[in-house]
């Protein structure tokens, strides 16, 4: 499985995400945007909550969600829960938030980059050189 990481920004706050070139997929770390929607002191322990919730109720996209190892923050590569688009989608309308609806358009944009990148490489090669570090 081929495989790009990446760092996402919305709002000023990064989410963690991996390009997988063969199923043609982001996939975004499920703390990091949880943490964005809830302002969790603790996102992986609400993470673990909603997840035992929605496994109750018989919701299969956490059923879906699987780890992938992502640069953590101490440096080191880490197993974290991640999603797809459509997954994360589903999840999103779990937690209860306001700011719901702004990271949905921002997952929709990002959804759209990618799509126009496919029809025009030159797109990304523009994107990466636009970005600093």
């Amino acid at each position: 499985m081929s495989k790009k990481s990446e760092i996402k920004i919305f709002e000023d706050k990064k989410v963690r995400s991996i390009w997988d070139r063969d199923k043609e997929k982001w996939y975004f770390s499920i703390i990091d945007v949880i943490a964005i929607l809830t302002d969790s002191v603790d996102p992986n322990a609400y993470w673990r909550k909603l997840k035992q919730r929605l496994k109750a109720e018989g919701n299969e996209t956490v059923t879906n969600c699987h780890g992938l190892k992502m640069l953590a923050p101490d440096g080191k590569m880490r197993k974290t829960d991640v999603a797809d688009t459509e997954q994360l989608f589903r999840l999103i309308q779990s937690v209860p938030s306001p700011k719901a609806e702004p990271i949905k358009l921002w997952l929709a944009q990002v959804a759209s980059e990618r799509l126009d990148e496919m029809q025009d490489p030159d797109l990304s090669k523009d994107r990466m050189l636009s970005i600093s570090f």
